[in-house]
Formats: C-alpha cells, structure tokens, sequence
C-alpha cells in the first residue's frame, strides 16, 4: 500500500472534510494577499536513535563525522526537550511526537525535509535523497499534527515516486518559502531538483526563484534554508555563496519584498545563522511573532545584527542544540516543520 494510501486509512479529524472535497481540489483557504507569512504552530519528533548519519554525510558540509553513542544521543535528546521548553514557555503551540526505535531513523528529528502543511489546506509529502531518510514518513505523524493542532487537510499532494527517477525535493529544506509574494526560493542541489521545484510551484501557484549557491569549497549548499530565512519582516541570507550570476536578482526579488535584508557573513552562516524560523503566537498567548534560533547562530552574531533582529520580530528564542548541528549538520529550523493551523 502506497504512502498515501495509508495516511488517507488514518483516523483523524480532517478525513471527513478530505473526503467530501478528494474528487475536485477546494479554493484555497486564504487569497493570495492575504496568506500569513508565519505559522501558527509546529510539529517536532523527539528523536530515538539521533547520530550521525554517513549517507546524508556525503552532501552535507555541515555534518562533521562521527559515531552514533549512547552519549550522544543522550546529549541531542536533552537539546531537543530543551528547545521544546523554550518554544513553550514562548506560548507557541507544538505538536510534539516521538520517532520510534525501528527502524533506526538517525534524523527523524528533522520532519520538515519530508513533509510540509499549508494554509490552503494542503499537505505535501517529499522525495528524499538518502534511502534511510526515506523511512521517516509515518502516516501516524501526519494524524497527530492534524488531530493536535487542527489543521485539516484539503488536498494532499504525493511527490515522493519521484524517488525512483533518481529527483529529489527535500521540503522546506530545499524551499524557503515568502508566502505574502507565493515565491519559492530554492539553491540547487543533489537534493534540490530544479524541475521538481517548478512542479511544486506549478501545483500551490508559486513562482520559483532558483539559484546557484557553494560552500567554501565549491560543493553545492545542500538546503536552501541553511543560507537563507524569511520572516515577516526581515530574512536572512548569506549572498556571498550565491553564484555571481545569481546573487543580484535573489537580493532583489527580496528586497522587493519589503523586509529588512540581513546580509549574513560567511563565518555567520557556518554557525547556523541562516537557519532561523519565525513562528506566530497564538493571541491567548498574547499574540506577535517569535523568531528561532540556535545558541551557535546567536554567538555567530554581533550586537548591531542583534539589534535588527529585535527591532523586527517580537521575541526572540536562543536554543543550544551543539551536538543536533554537529553530528546532524541541521540546527533548529530544520527541527520545526510549520503547520498554519
């Protein structure tokens, strides 16, 4: 049985509205001038068997090798239930769920590559470049999302067969998304397949921005949400691994958009300052946004960028997660999958 056969077999609260609508895909739930830019709530998996992961290893200039310990996934568990507090106390709502032990899934904790939720109502799951990624997907995941935060799913939309011809879109690691402007941002990659991101665009009615983007030694960024981040009203991006051939009209196109442009420094983007995530508090939390990041990013930078960084956003939330980074090459963006719900 099909992957999505099974999720469509889950007992959850948005089936019966799935069902009702399954045979002619609904108008979305907001006009586009009117999506919000930040999500309303975020799903994380508590990790079973974190450790470093040789098959991603080999597109990923962030992971630095090592071996899978009983310490240190002790040491990525607490980081983790760490950063769940920290989100909580901040009043965001979560949708905490735990991987399970088998098979052993070294980067379940990162579910944003293999599925994403939209304010449309749309749910799209994802080819992923590395077989033991690939058995992340879970069916149940996807129902307690639902069932805990809400969100129901209008239309869902399967990308993952795509694996078989060898075409990867690793989710909102590969898209950074500017949903008040329905832009796609996406750097291509070994896991960022440019043809796929047209057909994602063509599918939730985006305009893809593709571009070329190297680390220091030439080798494709593997996600386009380590160099760049968008918020509300300011993003972050790292211009300087941008082809030259490209960096003029990715800058453009985002300052197009109104926001303030934080242009992060090489050393600032080796520590994870472009891997940030800007979520919206519920109003009986008291409202206003809460911009993510990891304790490496904030170290990463200096006061004036701080300064911005405050000025534009209503609180901000600092995580250590060192081992997560180290041995997973992801910091917390890549932990919190949005769901508008």
């Amino acid at each position: 049985m099909s992957l999505l056969a099974r999720v469509r077999d889950c007992q959850f609260a948005c089936r019966a509205a799935h069902n009702a609508r399954r045979m002619s895909p609904p108008a979305p739930l907001y006009p586009p001038a009117s999506l919000p830019q930040c999500a309303a709530a975020a799903l994380l998996v508590r990790p079973a068997a974190f450790g470093y992961n040789p098959q991603t290893a080999v597109t990923n200039r962030f992971q630095l090798p090592g071996r899978r310990t009983q310490a240190e996934a002790r040491d990525a568990l607490a980081e983790f239930d760490a950063l769940v507090a920290a989100l909580r106390a901040a009043g965001l709502r979560l949708c905490v769920a735990d991987d399970t032990p088998a098979p052993v899934k070294p980067d379940a904790l990162f579910p944003n590559n293999w599925l994403s939720f939209h304010a449309d109502g749309s749910l799209v799951l994802y080819p992923m470049a590395t077989r033991n990624r690939r058995q992340e997907r879970r069916p149940d995941l996807i129902a307690a999302a639902c069932e805990s935060l809400g969100f129901v799913v209008r239309r869902r939309i399967d990308l993952t067969a795509q694996e078989a011809q060898g075409k990867f879109l690793e989710g909102t690691g590969s898209l950074v998304l500017d949903h008040r402007a329905r832009l796609a941002y996406a750097n291509r990659s070994v896991r960022t397949e440019d043809s796929l991101v047209r057909e994602w665009c063509r599918l939730m009615d985006y305009e893809p921005v593709l571009f070329d983007a190297a680390t220091p030694d030439g080798t494709p960024v593997y996600h386009t949400n380590v160099l760049l981040w968008i918020g509300e009203s300011l993003c972050g991006i790292g211009s300087q691994w941008i082809a030259a051939a490209d960096r003029e009209r990715v800058l453009t196109r985002l300052a197009d958009s109104g926001r303030t442009v934080l242009d992060l420094p090489e050393r600032a983007l080796l520590r994870f300052a472009g891997n940030m995530l800007e979520l919206a508090r519920p109003a009986a939390a008291g409202g206003g946004r809460v911009l993510v990041m990891s304790a490496t990013a904030a170290d990463a930078l200096t006061p004036a960028q701080h300064d911005v960084l405050r000025a534009g956003t209503g609180q901000v939330v600092v995580a250590a997660v060192p081992t997560i980074e180290r041995l997973g090459g992801g910091s917390v963006r890549c932990m919190l999958a949005e769901v508008p719900a």
